[in-house]
């Protein structure tokens, strides 16, 4: 009998493996550093993802936020992304957001937008901020990769 329960939960656990989706090419994100409104820390976070378009090498950039509740109570957040290359670009908005963070709770990274660029030698940026109801918006909180790095 305990032979025959062992391998029932083993069995079990090995489908539940089995059921959960991987993305194939799941890109790193990174974080940078933080700025905070009121009650709520925020980072604002990077990834780059591989990609082409016919033969160009390209990266899908997406902005991310990660925002932290420091206080008793729960609280609505509201976000936006922007990005640009650094060397000569103007800041672009990408997207932008709102979820619910409750007391003394972390959520993300949130994922906030995204662009896609040919690969060039540049180094591109993003950067979030974001506020709780009734607050005013945080500094902002930058990120930053080269675009087509490997």
């Amino acid at each position: 009998m305990h032979l025959r329960r062992t391998g029932t939960v083993l069995g079990a656990a090995a489908l539940t493996l089995l059921a959960i989706p991987a993305p194939a090419h799941a890109a790193a994100v990174a974080c940078g550093g933080g700025t905070s409104t009121g009650r709520v820390a925020v980072n604002g976070c990077i990834s780059a993802q591989r990609g082409s378009a016919g033969r160009f090498p390209t990266r899908d950039i997406t902005a991310h936020i990660r925002a932290r509740n420091t206080g008793t109570k729960g609280l609505n957040v509201s976000y936006e992304a922007f990005f640009r290359v650094v060397d000569g670009g103007h800041w672009e908005k990408i997207g932008s957001g709102r979820t619910y963070v409750g007391a003394g709770q972390t959520v993300g990274p949130l994922e906030v937008g995204s662009t896609t660029r040919v690969c060039g030698p540049v180094k591109v940026e993003i950067r979030v901020h974001a506020r709780a109801d009734g607050a005013a918006w945080s500094g902002w909180s930058p990120a930053a990769t080269k675009q087509c790095q490997t």
